[in-house]
C-alpha cells in the first residue's frame, strides 16, 4: 500500500512539475505579446506612422508665441537673377522724356546712366517640346524616269524620344517615383504629346542600360571607402520578396537589389572582403565584419534601450542606466561636433563612461527579463562596435546617413510596390545610385542623365559619375 501511495506522490509531483512548466511559458508568451503591444517608433524599428493608437505623442515643440513665417531682422528671399544665356527675350522699358523737365531724351544711353533695373518673369511655353519632323523626299530623273528617294539616317529612325526627353521621363519614376500612367498622363498633359505605357518602359529600360557603368563606379567607390554606411530595406520583384541594400559615404551612393537579406546581399554591395568600417544596425549579418571594423549606430541602441524601460519588470533599471550613459555620450559628441571639445578629452572621458556601460550590460544579461538578457548579452559580444567613432575621425556614432538616403527608396516601394522584373530591378538600383550620388555630389540629376542616354545611342563610353561637379 505505502509502495503504491509513493507511486502516486511520485507522478502528482512530476503533473505538477509540467504544469509549473508550462504556466512559466505561458506567463512568458503573455510577457512577449504585452511587449509587442507596447513597441512604437520610441522603442523599436516601427517609422511613427505606423505608431499603434496608444504609442506616446511625438516630441513637439513649446509654441514661441511669434508670428509665423520671417522674424524681425532676417534678410528675406535673395532674388536669383538668370544669367543672359538663360533668357529668351530682353523687353527694355526706355524713359522717352525728362521726368524733371519733360525734355526729350536719347534713345541710346550715355555713360552716365546708371544700370537698368530688373524684373525676370518665367514662363512655360505653349508648346514645351520641340517636334522635329525629317523628311524622305524622292525625285523622278527626268532622263530615265527612275525615282530615287533619301534615306532617313538610321540613327534618327532608331528613336521616336530624343535623349533628353527620354532621361526626363526616367527622372519623373526615378527620382519622384511618378507611377507610368502617371508619367503617360504628364507626357500628355503638360508636354503635349501621345505616349504608350510600352514606350515609358522602353526608355526606362535604355536609360538602366546606360546608366550600367555609372552603377559599377559607384559600387566600386564605397567598397574602396575607408567608411560606410549600409542600411537594408524591403522590396518585391514580381510580388517576390527581395532585399534593396545600400552602401554610402559622403559623396557616393550605391544601390543594389538581391534575392536575400543574408550574407550574399551585404557580398553583392560590398564584395567579398570587406574593406573600412562599416557603420550598420544590429543585424546578425553585419557580425561578420570584425568588431574593431565596424560601428553599431546608436540611434537603433537608443530605441533598444528606451524598450528594456517600457517593458518594465527586472531589466528597467537597467535600461534607464544605460539611456542616462547615451544621453552623457552624445552631450560629448555634439560639442566635439561643434568644435567646444577636443577628440582627445572626448577619448578620455569616455574610457571612463565604457566601463561604467559594460558594468550596466553584464547587470542586464544577469536579469530575469530574457528579452534585455539577450538584447544585453548581443551589446557585450560586439562591445568594441560602439566606441569605433571615438577612436577613429570621420566615423559617424548613428546610421543616420544611410536611413535618410534609403527613405526615398522607402517611399518609391509604397507607392509602386517594387518591380516586375529583374530588369525593373536594375532600373531601380541604378537610377537611385546615380541619382542619390549626383545630389550628394551638388551635380544637376536631368544633365547627367541626358548625357548619359545620348552617349548610351552613340556608341560611346558613359560620363563618369564621381567627376567633379
Amino acid at each position: 500500500m505505502a509502495k503504491r501511495s509513493c507511486e502516486g506522490c511520485r507522478k502528482r509531483d512530476a503533473i505538477i512539475a509540467a504544469l509549473h512548466r508550462r504556466l512559466a511559458d505561458l506567463e512568458a508568451q503573455v510577457r512577449d505579446l504585452e511587449a509587442r503591444l507596447g513597441l512604437n517608433a520610441s522603442n523599436s524599428s516601427l517609422p511613427p506612422s505606423a505608431n499603434p493608437p496608444a504609442a506616446p505623442p511625438p516630441v513637439v515643440k513649446a509654441p514661441t508665441g511669434r508670428a509665423p513665417g520671417g522674424q524681425p531682422g532676417h534678410p528675406g528671399p535673395v532674388l536669383l537673377r538668370l544669367p543672359p544665356e538663360r533668357l529668351t527675350r530682353v523687353v527694355p522699358f526706355v524713359p522717352a522724356a525728362c521726368a524733371a523737365c519733360h525734355a526729350p531724351l536719347p534713345a541710346e544711353p550715355s555713360p552716365a546712366d546708371p544700370e537698368p533695373t530688373w524684373h525676370q518673369v518665367a514662363e512655360l511655353p505653349p508648346r514645351p517640346v520641340e517636334v522635329v519632323e525629317y523628311q524622305g523626299h524622292a525625285r523622278t530623273c527626268p532622263g530615265c524616269g527612275a525615282v530615287t528617294r533619301a534615306a532617313l539616317p538610321a540613327g534618327l529612325r532608331a528613336h521616336r524620344f530624343g535623349p533628353r526627353l527620354a532621361a526626363a521621363l526616367s527622372y519623373l519614376s526615378g527620382c519622384h517615383h511618378v507611377s507610368r500612367r502617371g508619367v503617360e498622363e504628364v507626357v500628355e498633359t503638360v508636354f503635349g504629346l501621345p505616349v504608350a505605357l510600352g514606350t515609358i518602359h522602353a526608355l526606362e529600360q535604355e536609360t538602366s542600360a546606360a546608366l550600367a557603368a555609372a552603377h559599377a563606379e559607384a559600387v566600386a567607390a564605397v567598397r574602396r571607402a575607408p567608411v560606410k554606411h549600409v542600411d537594408e530595406t524591403g522590396w518585391k520583384e514580381a510580388g517576390r520578396r527581395r532585399w534593396l541594400w545600400l552602401a554610402a559615404t559622403a559623396t557616393v551612393a550605391a544601390f543594389v537589389v538581391q534575392v536575400g537579406r543574408g550574407l550574399a546581399g551585404l557580398t553583392a554591395l560590398l564584395g567579398e572582403a570587406i574593406r573600412g568600417v562599416v557603420c550598420s544596425d544590429r543585424w546578425v549579418v553585419y557580425n561578420g565584419v570584425a568588431a574593431e571594423w565596424r560601428q553599431l549606430c546608436w540611434a537603433h541602441l537608443k530605441r533598444d534601450f528606451q524598450a528594456m524601460v517600457d517593458r518594465g519588470g527586472a531589466g528597467a533599471a537597467v535600461g534607464l542606466g544605460l539611456l542616462a550613459l547615451t544621453g552623457l555620450l552624445f552631450e560629448w559628441w555634439y560639442r566635439v561636433r561643434d568644435g567646444t571639445l577636443r577628440r582627445r578629452t572626448l577619448q578620455g572621458r569616455v574610457r571612463r563612461l565604457r566601463e561604467d556601460f559594460r558594468a550596466e550590460l553584464r547587470a542586464g544579461a544577469a536579469c530575469a527579463c530574457a528579452r534585455t538578457a539577450g538584447t544585453c548579452r548581443e551589446l557585450l559580444a560586439v562591445e568594441e562596435a560602439l566606441w569605433t567613432f571615438v577612436r577613429l575621425e570621420g566615423v559617424e556614432p548613428t546610421n543616420n546617413h544611410a536611413e535618410r538616403l534609403l527613405r526615398p527608396a522607402v517611399l518609391w516601394r509604397k507607392n509602386s510596390f517594387g518591380c516586375h522584373s529583374e530588369s525593373g530591378c536594375r532600373f531601380v538600383e541604378r537610377l537611385l545610385t546615380v541619382v542619390q550620388t549626383l545630389r550628394l555630389r551638388g551635380r544637376g540629376v536631368l544633365d547627367y542623365l541626358h548625357e548619359a542616354v545620348a552617349a548610351h545611342r552613340a556608341g560611346l563610353p558613359a560620363p563618369k559619375l564621381l567627376a567633379a561637379g
